[in-house]
């Protein structure tokens, strides 16, 4: 188990892109093209649930809205592994 909590910051550890849907090549994010960057690494994010897949009850997955801009406009949820995931700032400037 991860100790990441929804409410919880978190910095993307590496550029995250939308990946294609394994069974049907579609983009996981409705309306983004598959491979479209979203968000770059060391971008801050908060995170907003927290779930797994049916088929790996043991593997969380994080929905983090990550920043946009300066102003603080947030992401639609961007499903996330722990792997994926800094906790700190210091971490993803690393």
């Amino acid at each position: 188990m991860s100790r990441i909590q929804m409410g919880d910051m978190v910095y993307a550890a590496g550029d995250l892109y939308n990946d294609a849907v394994e069974e049907t090549g579609e983009a996981a994010i409705p309306g983004r093209f598959v491979g479209e960057l979203l968000a770059r690494a060391g971008t801050r994010g908060v995170v907003v649930n927290v779930g797994h897949a049916e088929a790996e009850p043991d593997t969380d997955i994080f929905l983090v809205r990550f920043e946009l801009d300066g102003d603080g406009t947030l992401s639609e949820p961007i499903g996330c592994l722990a792997e994926e995931l800094y906790q700190t700032e210091s971490q993803a400037l690393a």
